[in-house]
């Protein structure tokens, strides 16, 4: 019988929707995260009678001919990158993004990471980097002696230095857009990379054309809906009841047909 395997595919697609939604409720206060949404598509079908064939050999055609679907599977899941919403924070040097654009980490392989967390520090040497430590790029050197530090809206890092009135500038932050933002690759740490599908990343300074705008003291928050993924999560679960339903009847009906003498 067909509806076993059928309703076999039905359950583990419902078991990665559940996967899915969990890991954006567990990431709802993830700095910068951007939910998930699982794709379906459905299987191959078997055609036993093919539309369009002759049904005699007057030329008459078959309109719709017999095709039976043999269950569904997980095409892709994308991730939405919808503007979470910013949140104070009066750390100085706390980023968000307004619009477009991630900040470039280099990382200690060499390679550049991307990222919308705007979660900085300095380390021993003054220089911009990530909880991790992972350098902001291009490289920025906050003074020893500067008392204050002031990020505009076009990324320019101004210091105040102790003794000067004039803020000195120290350095310009870049963003990277790409012409795929789903395609680029998680590898956890809310770092991303590039991939043949993402594109090649395009640089230039924030507020500019086709990039979004710095904002100092704030960070920009998960854009998971709690309430929507609670409701996707409930549908996932009937679903996953339906389909298992469907083998109990499936198995019922086999019963029955062995129990026949």
């Amino acid at each position: 019988m067909r509806s076993l395997d059928i309703a076999a595919t039905g359950m583990i697609a419902q078991q990665r929707n559940v996967e899915v939604v969990s890991n954006n409720l567990a990431n709802m206060n993830t700095t910068a995260y951007m939910r998930r949404r699982p794709e379906f598509h459905d299987l191959l079908y078997q055609n036993l009678v093919i539309p369009g064939s002759t049904s005699s050999s007057s030329g008459t055609v078959v309109p719709s001919g017999v095709q039976l679907g043999l269950g569904v599977k997980l095409a892709a899941v994308y991730r939405i990158h919808q503007q979470g919403n910013l949140s104070a924070t009066d750390n100085t040097l706390d980023l968000a993004i307004q619009g477009k654009g991630f900040f470039q980490i280099q990382l200690p392989t060499g390679d550049t990471a991307f990222t919308r967390d705007g979660t900085f520090q300095l380390n021993a040497t003054g220089n911009i980097v990530t909880h991790d430590g992972y350098t902001l790029q291009p490289g920025i050197t906050v003074p020893t002696n500067a008392v204050d530090v002031n990020i505009n809206a076009s990324g320019e890092v101004l210091v105040k230095i102790e003794g000067q009135v004039n803020l000195q500038n120290v350095g310009q932050i870049q963003l990277a857009v790409f012409p795929n933002e789903a395609g680029l690759e998680a590898i956890g740490d809310n770092l991303l990379l590039e991939t043949p599908a993402s594109g090649t990343a395009t640089t230039g300074n924030p507020a500019s054309v086709g990039f979004g705008s710095m904002l100092q003291g704030f960070l920009e928050t998960s854009n998971v809906n709690a309430v929507e993924e609670i409701s996707n999560l409930i549908s996932a679960q009937r679903a996953y009841e339906m389909n298992s339903k469907v083998i109990q009847t499936s198995d019922e009906m086999m019963g029955t047909l062995t129990a026949l003498r």
